[in-house]
């Protein structure tokens, strides 16, 4: 890892980027009767962590988070205000911190498998804060919310965290070529 100023700048640069392509990707949504939509955040957080590491990744989620909670419509669907916290979706919004977070510490440990598993841990988390939340503010038994918003994007979320890792390592080699940083 690059320290110093420019080592720094590039960290800042990148964890904008970040934030700013996560913004693009919640975009990329398709809605469902369960009001929480099929988007490509999952992957955007599993990226932000793999790439920038666990502090800078999970720095780069606060940024899209906090977008997000001043109105700035980078939640899925166009949508953002301090509201989206304490709706049906915050708990998913809420579990993208740990989840940035144990994808980069598992790049920081540098071994694949461990990135994988924290990956998929941190994905966890997610999916047990967002159906703890719909639980409590649909007034549905646990076990009934994570079978309508956590089952069915599982095996999805899974394979998003798996070509995350696999994208954020060719990104990384990609930069360190072109001396554009000095990534995990």
């Amino acid at each position: 890892m690059k320290t110093g100023s420019k080592g720094r700048t590039q960290r800042l640069v990148l964890t904008g980027v970040c934030a700013a392509l996560l913004a693009v990707l919640s975009q990329v949504s398709i809605p469902l009767p369960t009001g929480v939509p099929i988007t490509l955040q999952t992957f955007a957080v599993a990226l932000c962590g793999y790439l920038l590491g666990p502090a800078w990744g999970t720095l780069s989620v606060a940024v899209y988070l906090a977008m997000g909670a001043v109105g700035m419509p980078v939640f899925a669907g166009f949508s953002g205000s301090a509201a989206s916290f304490v709706g049906m979706t915050g708990g998913f919004l809420w579990g993208f911190l740990p989840m940035a977070s144990l994808c980069g510490l598992g790049t920081k440990l540098g071994r694949r498998a461990l990135a994988i598993a924290l990956g998929a841990g941190g994905l966890a988390v997610c999916h047990l804060l967002g159906a703890g939340q719909f639980a409590l503010v649909m007034s549905t038994p646990l076990p009934q919310a994570f079978l309508a918003v956590s089952v069915p994007y599982l095996a999805k979320d899974v394979v998003s965290v798996a070509l995350a890792y696999l994208a954020a390592i060719a990104l990384s080699a990609s930069l360190k070529r072109a001396r554009l940083a000095d990534l995990p």
